[in-house]
């Protein structure tokens, strides 16, 4: 049985109101340029200057503010049962603080019980999402057991009408979700035979500042026998608080279960999603993975906890990891209580849809680490290519769904569950004053906040299917590096923009978009390219973006230009070798 199609009301079809962006800085992954932005039906209709555009049109300034696509967060879990408990933010609640916070879409995981239909499991979160969600949703699927009735509905969820292209496998949760390594393996090849990406998973588990709260707790990795059995270990010696989770699973732990994972993939000769990796002994097995030679590419995310903790943001710059996403999975002080004499019964999850991009900004651009292009890449324009939605969405250019966010460079907020649109009681970076705030964020060409207004509607997102055989991961310059490559390869997909169009292509712009930038003229470097190590601040600017698009060095000048053309191809370069 199918999900049924979803019908968007009248009273919100009505809403799709025509929208002017003038004055702003277009940020994409690949390049900036200056240009205005007329949205129409949800579309993203003109781009350039001096547009002429119909009357009762909303007209934003967005002077000295810059135009970003609106966020992708890849890994949320709404409406989730686990535990004992069920998470507090529902499909509507984590949608309307996603908006708050500039995301636009999310992508949320069925969970099956073992034994559980696959195909069951994802007609009852299209029934838990479809009318709640206030802006777009697509969905993975995890296979928590194995059996050839397994594969079978993989390979139906994979079909056009159900559109799952991603699936994904615990290593950890032994008699619950874990599988072991042979049927890990016939699940990853299962997802090669069907163009599917299969994703690994590490969850999120974060400590406060006294390492002792029931709240919370710290690093979570996936070898589900070694954290089963030290588990045991130290409840029979009287270890039942949340430091437990430390000491049960470790950064070599989890650095163990990195390395497995990428191995199995090759073995598999299948690409791989590392989710939420939590430490650097992780990062580097997964570089290294890399340097051995992976015969298809292994991509690595990490969460808004870790950013807020730990200087991964560093391997973020240096796409060693690839993309945020915020694990959203959120649980009552009460809820958390019910592990306060066991650590093992802790919910496991914390919040972070909401303020994941002011995060990545403070800790990213703002702190100079990286440029606003790169921003846009580790936190919308990756994962709408690795998941095949590419461009339209993590990308603004005509044609693309109008999810666009008018971003605040300089602007502050300091966080706390006082003021946050989440359900939950608690907020683990209560009290951080964050750098970069949206002040309009668009979804399908409604604007849903307005100047700070949070204005969203219920049952507003659709469901976005993502289909298998992505270009970014399957046919991409994403590729193995031979032993004399110099360390850098394409992170785009050059050759490859008209599958990602259906052979249609970009309408035609005013302006270049961002492909035909790069298809016009290869010989002209970006000013706005991804940066492959930490880029210092210098004397004279005190951050990233007034080094690197000072609006008024571009309003001054005699050789100002309306658009900026790339030598790199959508996505940048890296330093990664596969």
């Amino acid at each position: 049985m199918s999900a049924p199609v979803k019908k968007v009301p009248i009273h919100l079809q009505s809403s799709q109101n025509r929208i002017l962006i003038k004055n702003g800085k277009v940020v994409n992954d690949d390049g900036m340029q200056d240009a205005d932005i007329f949205i129409e039906d949800g579309i993203i209709k003109e781009m350039g200057r001096n547009l002429i555009i119909p009357g009762g049109t909303r007209t934003i300034d967005a002077t000295g503010k810059l135009i970003i696509p609106g966020g992708i967060d890849p890994h949320t879990h709404l409406d989730l049962e686990m535990m004992g408990a069920k998470t507090v933010d529902n499909f509507y609640s984590g949608t309307k603080a996603a908006v708050a916070g500039g995301t636009t879409m999310i992508i949320d995981f069925v969970l099956p019980q073992k034994g559980e239909s696959l195909i069951e499991a994802y007609n009852k979160w299209r029934s838990m999402a479809d009318d709640k969600v206030c802006c777009d949703y697509g969905l993975h699927v995890g296979v928590t057991w194995w059996s050839d009735s397994v594969k079978k509905e993989m390979a139906t969820l994979c079909d056009e009408e159900h559109g799952v292209n991603s699936f994904k496998m615990f290593m950890a949760y032994k008699d619950a979700w874990m599988l072991d390594d042979y049927d890990l393996y016939s699940a990853f090849e299962t997802c090669n035979q069907l163009g599917a990406l299969p994703q690994c998973a590490l969850a999120t588990l974060i400590q406060n500042d006294t390492g002792v709260s029931v709240l919370s707790s710290k690093v979570h990795a996936e070898n589900g026998n070694i954290i089963a059995k030290n588990t045991e270990r130290l409840l029979s010696r009287g270890v039942t608080g949340p430091e437990g989770h430390e000491l049960s699973r470790n950064e070599e732990v989890e650095a163990e279960a990195v390395n497995r994972a990428c191995v199995v993939a090759n073995q598999a000769q299948t690409p791989l999603y590392i989710v939420h990796m939590m430490s650097k002994s992780a990062v580097k097995a997964l570089t290294d993975a890399r340097r051995r030679g992976q015969v298809k590419p292994v991509f690595g995310e990490t969460l808004a906890a870790t950013i807020g903790t730990d200087a991964i943001i560093e391997a973020l710059s240096r796409d060693d990891l690839q993309l945020t996403g915020s694990d959203h999975c959120t649980f009552t002080e009460q809820d958390k209580s019910l592990g306060e004499n066991n650590f093992s019964k802790i919910p496991n999850g914390v919040n972070g849809v909401e303020d994941r991009m002011s995060l990545v900004w403070d800790k990213g651009v703002h702190a100079g680490v990286m440029d606003a292009c790169r921003f846009v890449a580790i936190t919308s324009a990756t994962a709408a290519k690795i998941f095949n939605i590419y461009p339209r969405k993590g990308c603004i250019a005509v044609g693309s769904d109008a999810d666009i966010v008018v971003w605040d460079p300089q602007g502050t907020r300091t966080i706390s569950s006082s003021t946050h649109h989440q359900a939950v009681d608690f907020n683990i970076f209560e009290g951080q004053t964050v750098h970069g705030v949206p002040l309009y964020v668009i979804v399908n060409g409604r604007l849903c906040l307005d100047d700070g207004n949070l204005r969203v509607a219920e049952g507003y997102g659709k469901f976005i299917k993502t289909m298998v055989n992505s270009p970014y991961i399957f046919t991409s310059n994403n590729a193995v590096a031979d032993d004399n490559d110099s360390g850098k390869h394409d992170n785009g997909s050059v050759g490859n923009f008209e599958k990602y169009t259906n052979g249609k292509g970009l309408p035609e712009l005013n302006i270049m978009s961002p492909v035909q930038k790069y298809l016009e003229d290869l010989s002209v470097s970006s000013t706005c390219s991804t940066p492959t190590g930490r880029k210092m601040r210098s004397q004279e600017v005190r951050n990233m973006q007034d080094s690197t698009f000072s609006i008024s060095e571009e309003l001054e000048g005699a050789d100002r230009r309306t658009s900026v053309r790339v030598r790199n191809p959508p996505g940048g370069k890296s330093s990664v070798l596969w």
